[in-house]
């Protein structure tokens, strides 16, 4: 059995030029070209139209608790407290197009923070792993890599272009050790040959964001409860816990429908153009929405509301009775404790004649 939390997805992805010089140094896991590279071509935002993708081959994508760890544990030991990202390879398997990852492993990895063109990824270092991996458990197969981010970077397309040495469909899986807004830390894309609608212009790979989710099963679950316990506070009551996570879903609420009217601004100051699958599916967000002027909707929500006051005004009641009870006791106690004091017979010292 599954627990899972799906993400909001988007159809935004990152595009990057092949380049001749890039791709020379690119061709097996191999330490990078040091020698002058070619000046590197500018990211551009593109919005995949969806007759562009021809086939959809990934539909979602499982990410385990026992795969977060791993990356932040690696992350605190190597970049934590640095501008550096980890990089390392995700193992599981797919079926119908869906990918369950399982496990992973960090891979050395090294880059070029002026020029992101020139870096190194150890992939003798990655089957030595892989192979040692195969024998613990064979059913588990390299799916994709994964990488700190937070964001898609310049030089990722030509990384994930050397997962297809291992994989097919390899998926890319960012995750963001330092949230700064609500919701999952995961997001995942793979690769997909965009066609140019003019024929004169060349097809270049682009990313594609997938729908990414958080799964566990029993026995992870039950392993998460226990690690949770150690960093959970005692002093913090489950209702204190409860109004703390109702808090946090209406932020990370408030945050998505910020980023719709974002991207709606967007459009019509012209600076992206207009997609129609993302526009369908705001339309059946708004077609979900509840018609607030029907009578008995105001009616449900009217004795719904009634219903919490009430219950808040008898739990104020009986709170103010149980402390008057109390400050009643205390008193009855304390004259009791008074009378015992007073009915204590007093010795007079004897007074020593001269």
């Amino acid at each position: 059995s599954y627990v899972q939390l799906p993400s909001t997805t988007t159809a935004l992805s990152v595009s990057s030029t092949d380049s001749t010089a890039q791709t020379q140094h690119l061709n097996h896991l191999a330490p990078a070209n040091t020698s002058t590279p070619a000046p590197s071509q500018p990211i551009t935002m593109d919005v995949i139209k969806s007759q562009q993708i021809s086939s959809r081959p990934i539909e979602k994508v499982i990410v385990h608790p026992l795969v977060l760890l791993s990356i932040v544990d690696n992350y605190n030991r190597v970049a934590k407290d640095t501008r550096r990202r980890v990089v390392g390879v995700l193992l599981g398997s797919s079926f119908r197009g869906t990918v369950d990852v399982t496990n992973s492993y960090a891979v050395p990895f090294e880059e070029d923070e002026k020029d992101l063109s020139i870096w190194f990824l150890d992939h003798n270092y990655h089957e030595s792993m892989f192979s040692m991996f195969k024998r613990i458990n064979a059913k588990e197969h390299v799916v994709g890599w994964y990488s700190t981010g937070p964001k898609l970077r310049e030089n990722d397309l030509d990384i994930h272009r050397l997962l297809h040495n291992y994989v097919t469909n390899p998926v890319l899986v960012i995750i963001d050790v330092q949230p700064k807004e609500m919701g999952i830390p995961t997001k995942a894309y793979y690769d997909v040959e965009e066609v140019k609608e003019n024929a004169t212009q060349k097809s270049q790979k682009v990313f594609v964001h997938v729908p990414s989710e958080i799964a566990a099963h029993e026995v992870e679950e039950i392993g998460v409860e226990h690690l949770l316990r150690d960093v959970k506070d005692t002093t913090i009551s489950t209702l204190a816990t409860e109004v703390a996570g109702k808090l946090t879903a209406l932020k990370g609420l408030g945050a998505r429908l910020q980023e719709i009217r974002d991207y709606l601004d967007l459009i019509v100051d012209g600076k992206i153009p207009l997609n129609h699958e993302i526009l369908y599916h705001l339309q059946d967000v708004f077609n979900l929405l509840p018609n607030l002027n029907v009578s008995e909707l105001i009616k449900a929500f009217a004795v719904k509301t009634n219903d919490m006051m009430l219950v808040i005004y008898l739990s104020s009641l009986i709170r103010s009775v149980i402390a008057l009870h109390n400050l009643i006791n205390n008193k009855m106690l304390n004259k009791e404790h008074e009378k015992a004091e007073d009915a204590k017979p007093t010795t007079v010292p004897p007074v020593s004649g001269s």
